[in-house]
């Protein structure tokens, strides 16, 4: 029989190995009912994992074709049903966007897990390469919280890191411990547990581990400086950390993935998609 402070222990092992992910099945909102077209996408992953996406196309109002392609990873919570509004209006400026669901989030197949998530990216950005409206030469990976991390670590040893043009990292941590063990010390019952992230988390992942490979994709971190959930002190140490060209955008009283529900930001970021994907560059 367990002791009660091994079963307490056991549940803060598998509490750390589970703190990332918290995937909802149920998808509450699509595109078209807030008038934006949209094609669901069923993706395949190396290991056979069937994924769910959806694709936005851009809106050509020019008749040019898309200005480029945008690869949108969401945060570690719910689905692509609750997170697709941060990039809904991005069709409309010219591009063209992604939204893929991880393995065991929304009607995505599996289980979710570090490694599963890079093996998703890499389906979707296959799915992407093989497009026919989607220049290959012209796509931005962009993530919020998770996806920033998740982001950075596949553009810097994925297998199309030549194709990724530009990493947009909004709200991400630098490191799956460190943030973990700052979770633990901000709650009194989990304090003295907070050496079990050097433990029991897989950081293979790592951000801060990976960013200075990315150069010489440009990389732009977006943080606010009221963001509660993730400290901004995690995109300033990814920003020390990357090499060049990089650029960090603190954005003044904003929260936790909320930098682009102001206009200004988001006209900012389209400068910055259109500066990194144009070939005259």
């Amino acid at each position: 029989m367990r002791t009660p402070g091994l079963l307490l222990l056991t549940l803060l092992l598998s509490g750390c190995t589970q703190l990332f992910f918290h995937p909802h099945s149920l998808l509450i909102d699509t595109p078209e009912r807030h008038g934006i077209a949209y094609q669901v996408e069923t993706l395949q992953a190396a290991d056979g994992t069937s994924l769910n996406a959806w694709f936005l196309p851009a809106r050509d109002k020019a008749g040019g074709g898309a200005k480029a392609t945008v690869l949108f990873l969401h945060g570690n919570a719910e689905n692509i049903s609750t997170h697709f509004r941060s990039i809904a209006w991005m069709p409309a400026e010219g591009f063209n966007v992604l939204a893929l669901d991880y393995r065991g989030y929304g009607v995505s197949e599996g289980t979710p897990s570090l490694a599963g998530m890079q093996l998703d990216i890499d389906a979707a950005m296959r799915s992407l390469l093989a497009r026919k409206d989607v220049d290959a030469n012209r796509i931005v990976i962009f993530g919020q919280s998770i996806g920033g991390a998740l982001a950075i670590h596949y553009a810097a040893h994925g297998a199309y890191r030549a194709r990724v043009r530009a990493v947009v990292a909004d709200s991400a941590f630098s490191d799956y411990r460190q943030i973990t063990q700052e979770k633990l010390a901000g709650f009194f019952l989990t304090w003295p547990f907070q050496w079990l992230p050097w433990l029991t988390i897989n950081n293979d992942y790592s951000p801060a581990a990976s960013v200075a490979a990315l150069s010489p994709v440009p990389l732009l971190l977006i943080h606010g400086d009221r963001d509660a959930v993730i400290p901004l002190h995690h995109s300033r140490r990814l920003f020390e950390r990357a090499g060049e060209p990089r650029e960090l955008w603190i954005v003044p009283g904003a929260g936790h993935i909320q930098s682009l529900n102001s206009e200004a930001v988001r006209n900012r970021l389209v400068e910055f998609l259109l500066r990194h994907t144009s070939y005259t560059q």
